[in-house]
């Protein structure tokens, strides 16, 4: 079976990389080909492909795919092995409802809590989303990798101040949750949209300390993702993406 696979290098040197390196190495390019598309929802990730794929032994690949099972990216199914998790848009809309509830609730009070150091970090992370976002409209799928990194990073700083650890981890594996749908929808968007000039109203909203604006922004800017993933969906006449 040939899976669409970039090496992950895992096994490519003279000196052999450590087990923990060799399973961080190969979690990470799975994890990339399943976001990028290049593995497809629902297809089956064989053991023994994978294994001769990336040059390791088969307790380095299943231990990569437990960590993406744990991140919900790869589903197990008890001796029939792996496969990429499927999506949808039912599935996106219950992540997005519960997005918009914690993203504001943290955003509120790292606003009320923020300080300069806080503030400093906000705009320095959207200096670096910014240096990316100017290249997305001719470079999108290129940049893809990176501006997810730096899209996460400015709104964790966004939150950074909120100071309860529990809402912030709940909202961590949310947005995990939604890797795959934003990298769609920044990739394959069928709907108008200039996220950059999205991302520059809640850096606005929040350095001014509104918090009502800067939430409502935040509800927007997650809800307007739903409606790329959904015209997709139409364009295509499918329920999954």
């Amino acid at each position: 079976m040939n899976l669409p696979l970039h090496k992950s290098g895992a096994g490519a040197h003279d000196n052999p990389p450590s087990a923990k390196t060799a399973i961080e190495s190969v979690y990470a390019a799975v994890r990339e080909d399943i976001l990028s598309g290049r593995l497809k929802p629902g297809s089956r990730l064989p053991i023994e492909h994978l294994r001769s794929h990336y040059e390791v032994g088969s307790s380095t690949v299943r231990e990569a795919l437990s960590r993406l099972v744990s991140d919900t990216l790869v589903t197990t199914e008890g001796q029939r092995g792996f496969r990429v998790a499927p999506i949808s848009l039912a599935d996106f809309r219950e992540i997005v409802a519960m997005r918009k509830l914690l993203e504001a609730q943290a955003l509120g009070e790292a606003i009320a809590r923020g300080d300069d150091d806080w503030e400093a970090g906000i705009v320095a992370a959207f200096h670096r989303l910014s240096k990316v976002e100017e290249q997305l409209p001719t470079n999108a799928v290129r940049l893809a990798a990176d501006w997810e990194q730096r899209n996460q990073a400015f709104h964790d700083a966004l939150v950074a101040a909120c100071g309860n650890r529990w809402l912030m981890h709940f909202r961590a594996i949310l947005f995990a949750q939604s890797s795959r749908y934003l990298r769609i929808s920044l990739t394959k968007r069928t709907v108008p949209r200039d996220v950059h000039a999205e991302h520059e109203a809640l850096f606005q909203a929040t350095l001014a300390r509104d918090t009502e604006l800067a939430c409502r922004i935040s509800d927007q800017h997650i809800e307007l993702t739903v409606e790329v993933i959904a015209a997709r969906m139409a364009q295509h006449g499918t329920d999954d993406i």
